[in-house]
């Protein structure tokens, strides 16, 4: 036979290597290695995937079992983002609950800085969403998680970031700059 056969695969090469070299020139086994290595490296393919769903971080098909292990029912159509963000909130929630709990809870809702304060004597804490400016997109989740958690006799109050007359004035615009930028007021409460 004086066909050459060209191996593409990287598993298929990978495996002709590890055979002796006079197999090099064989065209069955050439042939072999062709055939056989994009097999290998579809199943590598789908192992990355697999291992990949053992992880929050990582996971998407995969988070419908985290969600079920949790007792987590999702919104139709909820981005996978806030879903792996309610899923970590559980998975930090346990224990005795504390300031620190809440903190790195709503932190994992959020993605930024989050300030909790307590007050012991109205019964109360406030979770402060300091580099968010508005309101988060998940927040009926991270409410949702709070509730779960929080001891029964404490309420629990929200504070949320806008942009300040002092932050604007600091940014010097002219009228036609601030014009420019087209900004509704929903948009100009959030700019930074």
């Amino acid at each position: 036979m004086t066909t050459e056969i060209v191996i593409n695969s990287p598993s298929g090469r990978d495996m002709m290597a590890l055979l002796p070299t006079l197999y090099e020139e064989v065209y069955e086994m050439r042939a072999i290695m062709a055939a056989e290595g994009p097999e290998f490296d579809d199943l590598k393919a789908v192992v990355a995937d697999v291992i990949r769903q053992w992880f929050v971080e990582t996971a998407t098909w995969g988070l419908n079992r985290w969600e079920a292990e949790f007792g987590i029912t999702p919104l139709a159509g909820q981005p996978l983002d806030q879903r792996r963000a309610v899923i970590r909130s559980r998975i930090r929630g346990t224990g005795t609950v504390t300031i620190r709990m809440i903190k790195r809870l709503a932190e994992a809702y959020d993605g930024g800085t989050v300030e909790v304060t307590n007050d012991s004597a109205a019964y109360t804490f406030t979770v402060h969403f300091v580099d968010t400016r508005g309101v988060p997109p998940n927040l009926d989740d991270l409410k949702a998680a709070i509730e779960l958690i929080k001891p029964a006799h404490l309420a629990v109050e929200y504070e949320f970031s806008y942009l300040t007359w002092n932050e604007l004035n600091a940014k010097n615009l002219t009228w036609d700059q601030f014009d420019a930028a087209d900004l509704t007021w929903d948009e100009l409460e959030v700019w930074k």
